[in-house]
């Protein structure tokens, strides 16, 4: 059986350093994705669609990884990869410190060998086992490619995010980039079980040069 270590092969772009930020480039890669909206009052901790998608995307990512593992022909295992978060509002200026405006595509990279006939195969197991849930309907599977960013390993609760967010501002104010595209959270811990003081999310933002 071939075994894929998609966290080792990736690790310039999974596990930066939390000291300094970096620039990387980001290529193309295949994720299941499911969109969504904080509701007025909620945070992603309580928000009910969240957590409907939180679900719906953990189950199809898993059921992936199992379809893939004991298929009969070139059966290959590879790691569910971390949670991963764009964020943006529709009106106004983002603000990491306020949240119930938030819209989001949570996402999760799959390699290249899921394909679209592989997912629609997984919910059909996933329904089979669960229930026709609404969110299993918002599941799609696409390349999604960020080019050139700057990213950090923010280590402590999210509650502190907005001092690494604004070591970023400056690292790309002072080499002459612009923050473009969204917000982007990758999650190497998990809140509900981690020590806040040690959580480990990267934070990565797409750039562009604006001066030589």
């Amino acid at each position: 059986m071939e075994k894929l270590d998609l966290r080792k092969d990736l690790k310039y772009l999974y596990f930066p350093s939390s000291k300094k930020v970096e620039l990387v480039e980001v290529p193309a890669f295949n994720f299941l994705l499911i969109d969504g909206a904080i509701e007025p009052g909620y945070a992603p901790g309580n928000s009910p669609l969240f957590q409907e998608n939180m679900q719906a995307l953990y189950g199809a990512a898993y059921t992936l990884k199992f379809m893939a593992k004991l298929r009969k022909i070139d059966p290959v295992d590879y790691p569910v990869m971390a949670l991963e978060g764009l964020w943006w509002v529709e009106d106004g200026h983002f603000d990491i410190r306020i949240k119930d405006n938030w819209f989001y595509t949570v996402m999760i990279l799959v390699p290249s060998l899921v394909t679209q006939e592989m997912l629609a195969e997984a919910v059909v197991q996933i329904r089979k086992k669960k229930g026709d849930l609404p969110g299993f309907a918002r599941l799609r599977l696409e390349s999604f490619e960020e080019g050139s960013c700057i990213q950090i390993m923010h280590i402590g609760p999210y509650d502190t995010e907005p001092a690494t967010v604004e070591k970023m501002d400056a690292f790309a104010q002072l080499n002459g980039f612009s923050k473009i595209g969204k917000h982007h959270e990758i999650y190497l811990g998990n809140p509900l079980r981690a020590d806040p003081a040690k959580l480990k999310t990267i934070l990565r933002h797409p750039v562009k040069k604006i001066k030589p």
